[in-house]
């Protein structure tokens, strides 16, 4: 899990060398499609036909983004793929070590995992950060612990497919974020896209809560 956490950091700030944070995190929210077709082979779930119907119905929504083949495109911005990739596997392997460990054990030795490794590329491109640099890491590590606790504590009290529609707002801000600090905006095919994938994974929690319901 530490070593998913540590490559789905690593893939993503690489791609946003490339792609805009907007698209970037569109892609990464391809995530709970690519966790719905690896809980077949790697968590024994079934799968429902709707639920694959909405996994390709993301894919359409990463090719609006990527566009490979297109003049915008770039090989490199794949690793934001490649980060969704990881993050799915990060959620399959959590909700393994959620039948045997608590959630305060499992992040504690993610994270720490997740230091170990990405301190082992210091070396290689270690650059002294300036004040305002340091501030900005050390506000970011802040609000990536507050947001995993309130994350883990919103868990415990609303099941994932009520929570979902709320986790999409984050498109919402990464898009204002883009817009304010990089002057940004997504062009047409990029927000086409974005729509797709919010589709298909809104498609997934309404299947999930839907089979629930029946229970």
């Amino acid at each position: 899990r530490g070593l998913c956490m540590a490559n789905t950091n690593l893939m993503f700030i690489s791609a946003l060398h490339y792609i805009p944070l907007a698209e970037g995190t569109a892609i990464i929210y391809l995530s709970p499609l690519l966790v719905t077709a690896m809980s077949g082979p790697l968590l024994g779930e079934r799968i429902a036909r709707l639920q694959w119907v909405a996994v390709a119905v993301g894919f359409i929504g990463v090719l609006f983004i990527v566009r490979p083949g297109g003049s915008l495109f770039h090989p490199v911005a794949l690793l934001a793929l490649g980060a969704a990739l990881s993050f799915s596997l990060y959620q399959i392997i959590t909700r393994k070590l959620n039948h045997t460990d608590k959630s305060s054990t499992t992040n504690f030795i993610s994270g720490l995992v997740c230091a170990l490794v990405t301190s082992l590329l210091l070396p290689f491109f270690w650059k002294t950060p300036t004040l305002y640099f340091a501030i900005l890491m050390i506000l970011l590590g802040v609000s990536a612990l507050v947001s995993h606790l309130w994350m883990t504590k919103a868990y415990q009290h609303a099941k994932p497919s009520t929570l979902a529609p709320f986790s999409y707002t984050q498109l919402l801000f990464a898009g204002l974020i883009g817009y304010l600090f990089f002057d940004h905006i997504p062009d047409f095919m990029s927000l086409v896209g974005m729509l797709i994938i919010v589709a298909g994974g809104l498609l997934v929690f309404s299947k999930i809560s839907y089979k629930r319901a029946d229970k």
